[in-house]
Formats: structure tokens, C-alpha cells, sequence
């Protein structure tokens, strides 16, 4: 019996997205999230200048001081170590995820773990941070907002029993809201979940992350200072500006390339020490107080630093120092495996590499230089360069620097892309035993649905046949396919094969053997993704596909082997290489 149909069945409208009812409940609870992750950063902040006063000045205040103002002379050697020795026990005792610097932890939970998170690194790794960066470590607070507000979205999710894709969506949008509430950078904010951390593009998780910056931003002044962390205003760049761009984003490219590659030479260097790496933090501390009794502005966040950098306020010399004991701090520090972030020293050595190369480019506007050196030594280095062309602008609202920041960055990405098969972010990710792939498009089997690839000329099993009728029919000598659709009066009743027959030799007939369950089936307009899914869950080789699922009126089948046709339309489209055809000139 064989069934035929028209050339193209009529299906329902098809949508450019795949659409869930639940996106408006999670959106709503990205909300909140984005409020709380606000709250969260400004307790972060407040930690850091707890201990930064407890410290460095022996006062129990929240007033923002830099640690470079410190009158303890050759003692503040010993400030850092004691927060390491603080940290590390932390670690040993309560979660050794709080060590690193938060971004690289926050991938692993959502690429390996189902994006949970536990109570424990929601607590602990503000505490650590505030208690590390307090005690003049040379980070950021974005990395253990980004880690805390992680941990809020996910814990959110996991209350609420949601699925991990959702959770997913939730951990991102407490992580980006918390960076946005330190910067106020919303925009970079969605920038870094899309080209980091999401690992997709769909509505299901940039509408809840968009929405939960946007709260964090418009809640963040009720909390903190409004307005940009540091404004600048460069005058518009000339054309000659593009040469100068491009050497300076080689420059910030090497410079991120050897930050990424001493990093982790440092880490395999503790690695061997024959202590316990809840002594690690310590040694780190040791670096940092030695750095720091010799060059002080080097200690704590440095955004003091980062804005005199940009506006051009310090001496060259000055700059230089700045600049290499902050290196060395820094890399031996997070290579001991304490807590604290990376944007903010990336950028202050981004800014510094800037200010040196002012001095050698010739002509156009001396400011521009620190700020796009700032951008594109962080995007080279987490090989972000969208999120560090508007970061930049977020944090400067320079709007004439904008082309030069988006030139700088992006000849400083491709510049790591082509020489560093990992970045920062993923090599520690790499180094546990997980392989990420950064590159990701649309799925071709999303790309296509079913009815662009069922056969539609099936052979089908009537279900009055005795079943050894069938046997002898249609699993003789002369047998044609593994698989038969059973039907009733046109209508699924489910799927016959060898071994389902087999098992039902005294059976009357072949309907008897499918039963009274429901048959899996598929509908035309479903996407080859979604067929795939359904056929590894249910251990299936084919699917029968039905006009609708009332009816159940078979139109088509679908294998294992005609979800392979849109992967040969994606191989023919990347490798495939085609002339120009059609040119008068070519025809002669």
C-alpha cells in the first residue's frame, strides 16, 4: 500500500521565531532579578571599601578612599597577604568556587553544570572579593558581580523549577545586570551575554537579559552615582586616524595575547609548588604587597587611575611603572587563584598602553589613545570586540571615538584569534577538561522544516493485515525499508518493524500489535531540530508525518538519514567555491 501526496502540502504560517508561552513569566522574573542584581553590586562595592578602610586605614567606614593613601609604609606588605590567607581558607572551607575571576566559572556552570549555582557562592564570593580587593587586590568588581548575580538569577530558577535553558537565561540576566549596575553600561552589558556567555541568539534568553539590564540601569541611581564612570570628550578623527588604529590594535593584541599566555605560565608554576593551593592566595598577596610598596596607585580597583590614565594626568615615567607592576600583580595574583575580576586591570593597562603610544602618534587628538588602547585590550583579550567598542563609549560617552574604538578592537581580536587558540576566559575552562567552541550560527536542521525533507511517496502496512502477512509481505526476501507507517482507515495508528511483529507473532493483526498508545508522530511545519530531539528521546529511527494532530492523516515520513540533507546544503554553502557567472567579459 503506498501512499501519495501533493508536490507541497499547505501548512500554517511559519514564524522567524520559535515562541513559548512561558517567555513573559521569565521576562517578568528577569525584573526582579535585574533589581536585585543592583542591589547586590552595590553591596559588593560597599564590601570593598569596608575592608579597604579596615585594611589600609584601621577605620570602620564605607567612605570611598584609594588604598595608594595608605601611612603604613613597608607594613602594607604584609595587607595583602593577610587577605589571601583570609581567602584561601575561605575557599578550603566554605566553596572553591569562589577562586578565579568569575567570568570562565560562570560559562562552566552554564555550559556543564545547567547553569545552578549554589547559596554558598551567592554569599561567599562577594565576601572574598570585597575581602581580597579591600586588601589592595589588583581587581575589578566586575567578576564577582557577574559570578553573584549569577548566582541570584540561578537560584531564582532553580526555586521555581525551571528548565535549564531557562535557567540559563535567568544566571545571565542576574550576571549582566550586576555589571551594568558597576559600570552603568547596559548596552555592553547584553553585548557581553551575547558574545560570552548565552552561547545562542534567541528571544528565550535576550529578551530576559535586555530586560533585566535595562532595570539594572534605570534602578542604579537610586543606589549609586548617575552618569558616566569616566567622561570624555575627543575631538572627531580624520582619515589618517585608520593607520594609527590598526597599529594600535596590533600592539593591544600582543599586549593581551602575552597577559593571556604569562597568566597561565604563572598558574602552571604554582601548580608545581608543594603546597596546598589554599596557600596559593597568600603568595599572590605577597606580589601584591611588594608591588605595591613600590608603586601604591597599582592597589585595589584603580578607578582613580584609570580616569587620570585616560585624561592624560600622568608623566610618562610614571605611566611606565604603573604599568609593569601592575602586570606583574596582577598575573601572579589571579594566578594563585584568590577572587577578583579582569575587566577593571585590563583596562588600566589597556588605558597605559595608550598613553604611551600617544607620545609617538603623530597629530590628531592625545585622549583618544588610552581610551581605544582600554577597549581593545579587553576585547583582544576576552575576544569580545562589540562589548569592548561600546563598554568603552558606555563608560565614556565619547560618541566622536566611536569608530576608532570599533576599528582598534577589532584589528586587536583578530590579531589574538590568529595567533592564541584560547583566550583568558576559556583556557582555565580548558584546562578542567571542558573543549568550548566559540563560534556558533544558526542550526541547519533549525533552518529547514520537515516538509522540505520527508519523503512523501510512502509505503505504508494496513492495519487488518495478520501479522504473519506482514511479515511474509513486507519482511521477506523483497523487503524495501526497515519501517512501516500503520494505517487504519487512513489514519496513523502507529509504526511497524521487524521486531515489533516478531514480538507479536499470535497477535491477529498488525494493529492489534501497535496497541491502543499513541503513536510519535511530527507535523510538516516542525523544524528539523525538533524531529531530531524527538527521535534520540524516543530511540526512534522514523517518525510518521501527519496532516494534523487530530486527524492523524499521514502526508509523509521522516528518517534518521533525511535529517542529514540540510547538513549537505550547509557543507555546499561553506566550502562549496563557485565562479561569477554571467558577466559579459566571462562569456568570451
Amino acid at each position: 500500500m503506498s501512499l501519495h501526496t501533493p508536490a507541497r502540502a499547505r501548512t500554517p504560517h511559519r514564524g522567524d521565531f520559535a515562541l513559548d508561552a512561558r517567555l513573559l513569566r521569565i521576562t517578568a522574573m528577569a525584573i526582579v532579578i535585574g533589581m536585585l542584581g543592583t542591589v547586590a553590586a552595590r553591596v559588593l562595592l560597599d564590601l570593598i571599601r569596608f575592608f579597604t578602610n579596615l585594611f589600609f586605614f584601621q577605620s570602620f567606614s564605607l567612605a570611598d578612599r584609594s588604598p595608594a593613601t595608605h601611612t603604613l609604609g613597608a607594613w602594607v606588605i604584609a595587607v595583602p597577604v593577610i587577605g589571601g590567607l583570609i581567602v584561601g581558607l575561605v575557599a578550603r572551607f566554605g566553596s572553591d568556587k569562589i577562586r578565579g575571576h568569575g567570568i570562565p566559572e560562570a560559562i562552566e556552570a552554564i555550559l556543564f553544570g545547567k547553569s545552578r549555582m549554589s547559596p554558598k557562592v551567592a554569599l561567599l564570593k562577594p565576601l572574598s572579593s570585597g575581602i581580597v580587593i579591600g586588601s589592595g587586590g589588583p581587581f575589578g568588581a566586575e567578576g564577582p558581580i557577574i559570578m553573584t548575580g549569577g548566582a541570584i538569577g540561578s537560584l531564582i530558577a532553580q526555586y521555581f523549577h525551571l528548565t535549564a535553558a531557562e535557567r540559563k537565561a535567568l544566571l545571565v540576566a542576574g550576571a549582566t545586570a550586576g555589571m551594568t549596575a558597576v559600570f552603568g553600561t547596559p548596552v555592553a552589558a547584553v553585548l557581553l551575554a551575547v558574545e560570552l556567555l548565552l552561547f545562542e541568539l534567541r528571544p528565550r534568553s535576550l529578551l530576559p537579559v535586555a530586560v533585566a539590564c535595562a532595570t539594572a540601569g534605570f534602578t542604579r541611581p537610586l543606589l549609586m552615582a548617575a552618569g558616566p564612570l569616566f567622561p570624555l570628550q575627543t575631538s572627531v578623527p580624520g582619515p589618517m586616524t585608520l593607520v594609527w588604529c590598526v597599529g594600535a590594535g596590533v600592539f593591544c593584541g600582543a599586549l593581551a595575547a602575552s597577559l593571556s599566555l604569562s597568566l597561565y605560565k604563572v598558574e602552571d608554576w604554582f601548580g608545581r609548588l608543594p603546597l596546598h593551593w589554599m596557600w596559593w592566595p597568600a603568595l599572590g598577596g605577597l606580589a601584591i604587597g611588594i608591588g605595591g610598596w613600590l608603586q601604591p596607585r597599582a592597589l585595589g580597583v584603580g578607578y582613580d587611575v584609570i580616569g587620570d590614565l585616560l585624561n592624560n594626568r600622568l608623566a610618562l615615567g610614571v605611566v611606565l611603572a604603573l604599568l609593569a607592576v601592575k602586570a606583574v600583580i596582577w598575573v601572579v595574583s589571579l594566578a594563585s587563584g584568590t577572587s577578583g575580576g579582569v575587566l577593571a586591570p585590563l583596562l588600566m593597562m589597556g588605558a597605559g598602553l595608550g598613553v604611551l603610544l600617544s607620545h609617538f602618534i603623530p597629530g590628531g587628538d592625545p585622549l583618544l589613545w588610552p581610551m581605544v588602547c582600554m577597549a581593545a585590550t579587553l576585547g583582544g583579550t576576552m575576544r569580545a570586540p562589540l562589548t569592548a567598542t561600546i563598554f568603552a563609549f558606555g563608560l565614556t560617552h565619547d560618541s566622536n571615538a566611536l569608530l576608532p574604538l570599533l576599528t582598534t578592537s577589532a584589528v586587536a581580536y583578530g590579531f589574538t584569534v590568529l595567533t592564541m587558540r584560547r583566550s583568558i576566559l576559556t583556557e582555565k575552562i580548558a584546562r578542567r577538561g571542558h573543549h568550548i567552541y566559540r563560534e556558533y550560527g544558526v542550526d541547519p536542521l533549525e533552518r529547514h522544516s520537515v516538509e522540505e525533507v520527508m519523503t512523501r511517496d510512502v509505503q505504508c502496512m494496513d492495519a487488518a493485515l495478520t501479522v504473519s502477512e506482514a511479515l511474509a509481505l513486507h519482511f521477506g526476501p523483497g523487503q524495501a525499508h526497515r519501517g512501516f507507517p500503520v494505517l487504519r482507515d487512513g489514519v496513523v495508528v502507529g509504526m511497524a518493524d521487524r521486531a515489533l511483529l516478531a514480538g507479536h507473532a499470535g497477535t491477529a493483526t498488525v494493529g492489534d500489535a501497535c496497541g491502543d498508545v499513541p503513536p510519535a508522530f511530527t507535523l510538516a511545519t516542525d523544524n528539523c531540530r525538533a524531529v531530531a530531539t524527538r527521535l534520540a528521546r524516543h530511540r526512534l529511527d522514523r517518525l510518521p508525518v501527519v496532516r494534523d494532530a487530530h486527524s492523524m492523516l499521514l502526508i509523509g515520513l521522516v528518517t534518521r538519514s533525511d535529517l542529514i540533507k540540510p547538513s549537505l546544503a550547509h557543507f555546499e554553502e561553506e566550502e562549496k567555491r563557485e565562479r561569477l557567472r554571467g558577466l559579459p567579459w566571462m562569456s568570451s
